[in-house]
């Protein structure tokens, strides 16, 4: 699972970080650091506009439901999961169209029992900024429906970061992002990319935080300083 992620550098730092020119992103602007973005908010999503402009940020909900899900009383979406995400019937179509990147610097992740849960902070070993897979069925310059928004594709935790969860976020170097948000890349081989390329455990390191990260809406670098 990803319910919790940090974006606390500037949208011009992530654009450098999968590979954007630098004429792209020198007019991307300051942004707020965020050290404890929550789903139900607006993160900051990389996608691809059209074939006949750049690619571009924007700040698009955490979370799907589409009107029929809704109807059935199925609670929100937050994450997709590898093993279904491609073709089943609730993403399917946005995996198809709608590949977008989620650039984070780390995600939260929790353990122990309820009432006493230790939260624990996962990030890359180089500390760089790392570029989550994510879909949506959000469109630039559409009138958005009811339920609209991203969700980050998950996949089956290995190794030691089973120690903290049993699904972890699919991340992904620079320019297989890049071929992410492609759309011309066929719905298959978007799937293999997820499920065969994506960045693996040792990449990555976790250490105990602060429990003040486990309210909502509490910000500061001191959430992600180790305890």
């Amino acid at each position: 699972m990803c319910g919790r992620i940090t974006q606390h550098r500037l949208r011009a730092e992530y654009a450098a970080a999968i590979g954007w020119p630098e004429d792209h992103r020198k007019w991307l602007g300051n942004t707020n650091p965020a050290y404890n973005v929550a789903p139900g908010t607006s993160p900051w999503v990389m996608h691809h506009l059209n074939e006949d402009q750049a690619d571009e940020i924007d700040q698009i909900h955490w979370g799907y439901r589409p009107a029929w899900a809704a109807e059935k009383g199925i609670p929100m979406a937050i994450n997709a999961r590898i093993e279904k995400a491609a073709t089943g019937r609730y993403f399917r179509h946005m995996w198809k169209s709608g590949r977008v990147i989620v650039p984070a610097d780390g995600w939260y992740e929790w353990t122990g029992e309820k009432g006493h849960k230790q939260p624990w902070y996962i990030r890359l070993k180089a500390d760089k900024p790392m570029l989550m897979a994510a879909i949506t069925n959000w469109k630039p310059y559409k009138e958005q429906p009811e339920g609209t928004g991203f969700v980050i594709v998950t996949a089956a935790a290995e190794a030691g970061l089973l120690d903290v969860h049993d699904r972890r976020p699919v991340v992904l170097a620079p320019e297989d992002a890049q071929l992410w948000l492609d759309p011309d890349l066929p719905a298959e081989q978007a799937e293999y990319l997820a499920r065969n390329v994506a960045i693996g455990p040792d990449a990555f390191e976790w250490y105990e935080v602060s429990t003040a990260v486990n309210k909502p809406g509490t910000n500061g670098p001191e959430l992600i300083a180790p305890v």
